[in-house]
């Protein structure tokens, strides 16, 4: 009987493990082993702020899912990850695997820029906790409004989040009859709008053009943050905007537990793997969803950061899992799936409206591509959010 654990328990941690599951049956061990008690879904911390999601409407305890699965789950941070002895340290016990999957997710850099921090004036939605201070600071603007700045540092590698922010801000101010006092200003790192880190998809450029344009929403493009005070935001160019409200998309690099174990990870502590997941130097070690290494292969003037979709993760987790399913069956030709060619379903969320973005690779080149609007309801994000999260009650890895 083989042992193997998977650190992390959100996209691509719990697919992987509800997948070795179902495929191997009960002739080995799986353990999922997660600092989180719950899988959040984290799309939806857009709207968190706004009060149109509490934490509790976006999260699902862990362990009945893995118990219902028939896996093993432990609530514990890693300390280190030992490769070459095949021993995952924890605080209070090691844990000895045969196969490892590695889906620890990103460590957000909230302090790159000179002035910018969680203690700063700025705003984050990147986890809970920046998601519901960003909430306080949101009812505190409504109640005193004035300048308001969204956008990404450099290098960030969640724009499409950044105009769902921006997007969802916009209708708030409509709806709290503040936004004839409420003058916005997106500035990002991308070098034309609707890059979004993969290159551009045909017609988001031209529809997010016009909706900034119809929203009355100032924009720059080739925007380098310089430093943040309290009051100003100051660009590389020398320009600088004056804010009452401001939400800025850090970048993020991998977890500390790579980081902090020996040639386990890149300079930035991303899992580097082959096509197939699988570990450049480690066999019994995979790196799924955002821990994957992803190597940029554009380069624009401003740096900014491949995405890793959540259907990315999915797909990666799948594909691990079935991987090291083969290698336990004796079969050395495994899947490849490299995640720069993993089709891009994605839904941006415009307040009141939505985009749908839709092409045959992540990355270029592509044979095809297509952004869909929906001028009319923003439906489509809700109806994913309800199924995915009923897909993770139900432990239905299977399911897309």
């Amino acid at each position: 009987m083989a042992k193997i654990i998977v650190v992390g328990g959100n996209f691509a941690g719990l697919t992987s493990a509800l997948e070795l599951r179902r495929k191997l049956g009960h002739d080995h061990e799986v353990i999922m082993i997660s600092k989180s008690p719950n899988f959040l879904f984290v799309p939806s911390l857009i709207w968190v702020p706004f009060g149109k999601r509490d934490l509790k409407d976006i999260t699902v305890p862990l362990k009945p899912v893995a118990t219902k699965a028939g896996l093993k789950f432990i609530c514990a941070e890693i300390l280190e990850i030992l490769a070459e002895d095949k021993v995952i340290r924890c605080k209070d016990k090691d844990f000895k695997y045969d196969y490892l999957i590695i889906a620890t997710g990103p460590e957000w850099i909230f302090d790159q820029i000179a002035g910018l921090g969680v203690n700063s004036k700025v705003s984050f939605i990147v986890t809970p906790e920046t998601a519901l201070e960003t909430r306080k600071r949101w009812l505190e603007f409504i109640r005193d409004p004035g300048p308001v700045v969204i956008g990404a540092a450099p290098g960030s590698q969640c724009t499409g989040p950044t105009y769902e922010f921006l997007f969802n801000l916009e209708k708030q101010c409509r709806d709290h009859g503040i936004r004839k006092k409420v003058d916005i200003t997106f500035i990002t790192p991308e070098p034309f709008l609707g890059h979004l880190g993969v290159g551009g998809i045909t017609g988001s450029n031209f529809i997010l053009k016009k909706m900034l344009r119809m929203f009355r929403i100032n924009y720059l493009t080739n925007v380098e943050i310089y430093e943040v005070s309290s009051e100003t935001i100051v660009l590389k160019s020398g320009q600088s905007f004056p804010y009452k409200f401001s939400m800025i998309m850090p970048s993020f690099k991998g977890a500390k537990v790579v980081r902090d174990s020996t040639g386990l990870g890149t300079e930035d502590a991303f899992i580097p793997v082959h096509n197939t997941y699988q570990h450049k130097h480690y066999p019994s070690i995979f790196g799924v969803g955002m821990a994957a290494d992803l190597p940029i292969k554009f380069r624009t003037p401003v740096p900014i950061g491949v995405p890793k979709t959540g259907y990315a993760a999915d797909e990666s987790g799948k594909t691990a899992a079935e991987n090291i399913v083969r290698l336990l069956n004796g079969n050395n030709k495994l899947e490849a799936k490299p995640m720069g060619k993993i089709p891009d379903l994605c839904i941006m969320d415009a307040g009141d409206k939505e985009m749908l973005s839709i092409t045959d690779s992540l990355l270029k080149p592509r044979r095809f591509s297509i952004v869909l609007p929906n001028p009319f309801y923003d439906l489509s994000k809700l109806m994913f959010e309800k199924y995915y999260l009923w897909k993770v009650r139900h432990g239905y890895s299977r399911l897309p």
